[in-house]
């Protein structure tokens, strides 16, 4: 007797014209009949709680407290080296916000690994809406949906392969970790130290965790433009905050090729030789910069689903005054400012010793941020300057990035290339 969906891969749900998607685990969407009784069960209660989300009418449990209603569901909203990692300590310093660090991810690599057949099934449409559901059950603190992606499988809801856990407090510390503590987080050594020192995170624990905490925020590099996030704006059980990082797009590739050698491998060597090899794939920064362009001029006609929702911060602004600009953020999603986060950033902004570490390299949130804001003009081969300058121009001009037309004024740091802009 075969207990397992053997039908569709993906549920598409309709209801008053707003759509939500999801797909279903991979292992239990191939995999065959049932084993035994109690695996049985188990399936069949991970098919019941997918079918619940297509309902409209079902809203989470949590969702009727009070505290619920005033809680603030924000999205760090970005692109790949744009500066999020940074920017997403000044919310996960914050002791009453629950913080999570690119869940996302888990999809993508689900849909990533998945068998030939099930690519041509999915779509970018798809991508997005599992995308969605999963923000919605992790707003809701409900961290069983996310199960269905993470692999290897949690097994009693304890895995020991949740994505960069490190980089969320919340995760680390009691009641998820009875072994973390301040002391601990003061340090973050490398990104293995909280699953050596909590061991497998139980995910029941962190659903807990979540519900005991005032606000929700979550960052993703992950989905492409805001206009993606409409379905959640709109949605009644949501308090949708969106903060819009954005960055220089020359210095997101000059990052990018630092940190991703190997897929910018055309770059660099574009970047050391003077001389653009004919396979260097302009797609890797003109399409951030579509998605970038896209998602601004969105929220520049003001629609009604992001009126008061969304805020454009640019890193270089955060980077050159972060105080000043921490406020403006928390005045924004109308939250109190806790001390803590202040201190974090008087520690955490005047680093002046380079980390040999790749780890730090790539995801230390501890720089001078002032420094690392400018740092591309220094690496970066003027003709790819041109370039990017030339495939960016709209983008640039959109978000005040002024153009350089010599070596000599790139070079030059001292001439900032910041307009001042209000949005």
């Amino acid at each position: 007797m075969e207990c397992s969906w053997k039908t569709l891969l993906l549920l598409v749900c309709t209801s008053l014209g707003v759509q939500y998607t999801a797909i279903r685990s991979l292992h239990d969407s191939f995999s065959g009949p049932c084993q035994d009784s109690a695996h049985c069960q188990g399936r069949r209660g991970k098919e019941q709680r997918w079918k619940s989300l297509c309902d409209d009418s079902h809203v989470p449990a949590e969702t009727s407290s009070n505290t619920a209603t005033a809680r603030k569901h924000i999205l760090l909203f970005a692109q790949t080296r744009s500066g999020s990692s940074f920017t997403g300590q000044l919310f996960n310093q914050h002791p009453g916000i629950f913080y999570v660090f690119e869940p996302l991810y888990h999809v993508q690599q689900a849909f990533t690994n998945s068998s030939s057949r099930l690519q041509r099934a999915l779509d970018g449409r798809a991508l997005l809406g599992a995308y969605r559901d999963l923000l919605l059950n992790l707003y809701n603190c409900d961290f069983s949906f996310l199960e269905s992606y993470i692999r290897p499988e949690p097994q009693d809801h304890m895995t020991g392969t949740f994505f960069r856990r490190s980089s969320s407090h919340a995760l680390c510390t009691p009641p998820v970790c009875q072994e973390g503590g301040e002391e601990i987080l003061a340090g973050q050594p490398d990104e293995s130290w909280c699953p050596k020192k909590c061991q497998a995170l139980n995910l029941t624990l962190a659903s807990q965790a979540c519900q005991g905490r005032s606000h929700v925020v979550i960052k993703t590099v992950r989905i492409p433009e805001v206009g993606d996030l409409r379905t959640l704006s709109e949605d009644p059980r949501l308090d949708l905050r969106i903060v819009h990082l954005v960055r220089d797009p020359r210095a997101i590739l000059a990052s990018r090729m630092t940190a991703f050698a190997g897929k910018f491998r055309a770059w660099k060597i574009w970047n050391a030789t003077g001389r653009q090899p004919r396979y260097v794939d302009l797609t890797q920064i003109t399409s951030t910069c579509r998605d970038i362009e896209y998602s601004v001029e969105t929220s520049l006609q003001n629609p009604t689903w992001l009126r008061g929702r969304y805020l454009l911060v640019r890193y270089e602004d955060l980077a050159l005054n972060p105080e000043e600009k921490v406020k403006e953020i928390y005045r924004f999603l109308g939250l109190d400012l806790h001390q803590k986060v202040l201190t974090w950033i008087a520690h955490n902004t005047n680093g002046t010793v380079p980390s040999s570490s790749d780890w730090n390299y790539k995801y230390s949130t501890t720089r001078d941020s002032k420094a690392t804001a400018q740092s591309w003009r220094v690496h970066l081969n003027f003709d790819i300057v041109k370039t990017v300058q030339s495939l960016c121009n709209r983008t640039l001009a959109l978000l005040g990035y002024k153009l350089v037309q010599s070596v000599d004024e790139l070079r030059n740091i001292t001439k900032s290339l910041l307009e001042p802009k209000t949005y």
